[in-house]
């Protein structure tokens, strides 16, 4: 009997271990961002689907980034993809369109604030930045709320031979709306990501209804919530195709300014 009590104690003891372990193993994975590619590759041209959005909804219900031969501005909000088309058009996508650069994580609030009215896209950044308890991990942020005013873009999908992104965004549609309800999707990444992403912040806004949206250029807050989720692990998929094999990296540096611009 008291081998059968040992052993039966040994037994739940080991499950509660394995179930702290795998919970444990879940909680990282929520807070790990992925990406696809690397953004200086997108900003070269490399503009093919890679991975299909069934695949990378598997790592994040919140992102953004964008389709096959750059067709518009992909928004992920609570596991759905949207695609802002440069007509202004807002369509859900089936899992089997893919994206050359994307990036989701599992959203978790970790700080929660109220975003102060007539906040522009300038003194937001700023007063997000005097909220962080770092600037050395990236963070994803989530900010719903009215808005007086929001300037947005998006870009029409290309052709081969691809052009870089400097001069599809010479062709970008601009979109500008006032007192409209939504919300900002995007992420805050730290400094010595540029070139692999880029540094600072990059957003994407969707309206309430779901009907209009796009990479935020500027916008003025009348009313909103910002809520921020630290991310301490990064994973990326690099492209397995000759086009991505053949891009020249060595010019990064360059490239980089060129990105921020574009971004």
């Amino acid at each position: 009997m008291k081998t059968y009590k040992f052993v039966k104690s040994t037994f739940i003891i080991a499950l509660l271990l394995a179930v702290l372990v795998i919970f444990g193993r879940q909680a990282r994975e929520r807070d790990t961002l992925y990406q696809v590619s690397v953004l200086s590759g997108l900003m070269q041209g490399d503009y093919d689907g890679k991975i299909s959005l069934n695949q990378i909804r598997r790592h994040g219900d919140f992102g953004l980034g964008t389709f096959e031969r750059l067709d518009g501005e992909a928004i992920e909000l609570d596991g759905i993809f949207y695609q802002v088309r440069a007509d202004g058009a807002v369509r859900r996508l089936s899992g089997q369109v893919k994206s050359p650069f994307m990036m989701v994580t599992f959203f978790d609030s970790d700080l929660v604030f109220s975003i102060p009215g007539k906040t522009d896209y300038r003194s937001l950044q700023e007063f997000i930045e005097s909220c962080l308890p770092t600037k050395n991990i990236p963070y994803a942020v989530k900010i719903d709320g009215k808005f007086d005013y929001i300037k947005v873009r998006s870009v029409p999908a290309q052709s081969k031979p691809y052009p870089l992104f400097s001069e599809v965004a010479k062709k970008q549609s601009i979109f500008e709306f006032s007192d409209i309800e939504g919300t900002l999707v995007g992420f805050r990444m730290p400094d010595y990501m540029q070139g692999v992403n880029i540094a600072g912040y990059h957003l994407h806004f969707l309206s309430r209804d779901k009907t209009k949206g796009g990479h935020l250029l500027e916008c003025r807050v009348a009313k909103a919530q910002a809520r921020v989720d630290s991310i301490d692990r990064f994973i990326m998929a690099l492209p397995e195709s000759k086009d991505f094999y053949y891009l020249d990296f060595s010019s990064g540096a360059a490239i980089a300014p060129e990105a921020e611009k574009s971004e």
